[in-house]
């Protein structure tokens, strides 16, 4: 049996992304900049990245959202110390709000986050268009997104349903780190999605060959670099954001936040 095609040769499949595209884009009209921070490497640090240069980017004045679309293995909350839950009663769906950032995140939705959340892809694509279509995120400079490992279904559905200003590539000084930051990179350029620059986290503070080497491959910048400091540890664990607690770390962000 052959599949079924609208009038102009489109699968219908395609045609439901490039509607609920459009609704996204009516949804969130009011936020300027949609940023991701990506690797497709775990363990780099993409977390602390996201949460400290959206913090930072609100001290500066700016009107900051972070969605943490690590949809079954949130940590955004955690890092933030933020226990409490979000009112999914109805729609749209109300952020909480941290020192002026707006933050939402599957966290704030499961009941014990002590219990794995095992959801298969296209229910973690319902949630990531949850976030986007169904949230009420008003008007906003930055929306900075905190994604997943992986060069799949999470995303995968980000390329495809928001109109980005780019990802934020992040990476650390292993070969390994850098050799799946690149796959991460030319995945963004397949889909067209621009590359604002590299961050190397967890740094000697001196950029490495393997960052070079990325930037080079992908023809972008270095944002930044974040040396390896145990105060990310100590603040993170009590729900503290490292940039407004330590100086050093504060000006790191804050170099790459005027990068961004």
């Amino acid at each position: 049996m052959e599949e079924e095609h609208t009038p102009g040769g489109i699968h219908p499949s395609f045609v439901k992304v490039i509607e609920q595209k459009k609704r996204i884009k009516d949804r969130l009209g009011g936020i300027k900049n949609k940023i991701g921070v990506y690797s497709a490497k775990g363990g780099v640090g993409k977390t602390t990245i996201s949460i400290n240069l959206a913090f930072t980017l609100a001290k500066r004045g700016f009107r900051v959202g972070l969605l943490d679309a690590d949809i079954d293995c949130p940590n955004v909350t955690a890092f933030l110390g933020i226990t409490e839950k979000m009112d999914i009663s109805g729609f749209p769906l109300k952020p909480l709000v941290k020192d002026g950032v707006k933050v939402a995140s599957t966290a704030m939705i499961v009941d014990d986050m002590k219990k794995p959340i095992i959801w298969r892809g296209p229910i973690i694509a319902k949630m990531i268009g949850d976030f986007l279509e169904n949230t009420d995120w008003g008007d906003l400079d930055y929306l900075i997104i905190d994604l997943p490992p992986g060069t799949s279904d999470a995303p995968l559905s980000i390329m495809q349903l928001l109109d980005l200003k780019g990802f934020i590539l992040v990476t650390t000084p292993q070969r390994v780190a850098s050799m799946n930051s690149l796959r991460s990179g030319l995945m963004a350029k397949r889909l067209n999605v621009s590359i604002l620059g590299v961050v190397e986290n967890m740094s000697t503070g001196r950029i490495s060959d393997s960052t070079k080497d990325i930037i080079d491959m992908l023809g972008t910048g270095l944002l930044g670099v974040v040396k390896f400091d145990g105060a990310f540890n100590r603040y993170s664990d009590d729900g503290v954001v490292t940039a407004y607690k330590d100086a050093d770390i504060a000006e790191e962000f804050a170099e790459i936040s005027k990068g961004v």
